[in-house]
């Protein structure tokens, strides 16, 4: 059985620039951070892996890789982000401290049953904060939502 999620891991340009931004803007504390000096499979490389951890005990964590190309490319929301859950006040201090420092920050976004603003991290990664509004447990009960239902017209009209 899943328990939950440990991390979910992506590349970065710079170790230093994604630290800033994970712990000195978001808070998220940098916990552990690993030399691979060589792969499972052997390859010599010279890589830091590092992880930030969240309030839940899970972490999200990078690959700097200089030895492997990747194409840093700014993200559409659409395409890749990761949504990180906070207090609604948070929400809203964040969005005033962006603007303050500024930073380019788009929302306050009203989904319906949370909240959110979006950010850049320095890899063009799309960072949501999101704050569950009061009703968020009905609205994500698939018993009485039609998730499903939605799903399969989804499909059909495809």
């Amino acid at each position: 059985m899943i328990k939950g999620l440990h991390h979910s891991a992506y590349r970065c340009s710079d170790s230093e620039q994604t630290r800033q931004f994970y712990e000195d803007f978001l808070g998220l504390p940098l916990c552990n951070s690993l030399l691979i000096e060589q792969t499972k499979s052997g390859r010599s490389t010279r890589t830091l892996h590092t992880f930030y951890r969240m309030g839940d005990g899970s972490f999200l964590a990078f690959f700097e890789a200089p030895d492997r190309a990747f194409d840093f490319k700014q993200q559409h929301d659409f395409d890749l982000h990761v949504a990180l859950e906070v207090e609604p006040e948070h929400l809203r201090a964040m969005f005033e401290r962006s603007k303050q420092e500024g930073r380019e920050v788009r929302g306050i976004s009203d989904h319906g049953f949370i909240e959110s603003i979006y950010f850049r991290d320095p890899n063009g990664y799309v960072v949501e904060l999101t704050a569950k509004r009061p009703h968020h447990e009905d609205a994500t009960d698939p018993g009485t939502n039609g998730a499903r239902a939605k799903l399969d017209a989804w499909q059909r009209a495809k």
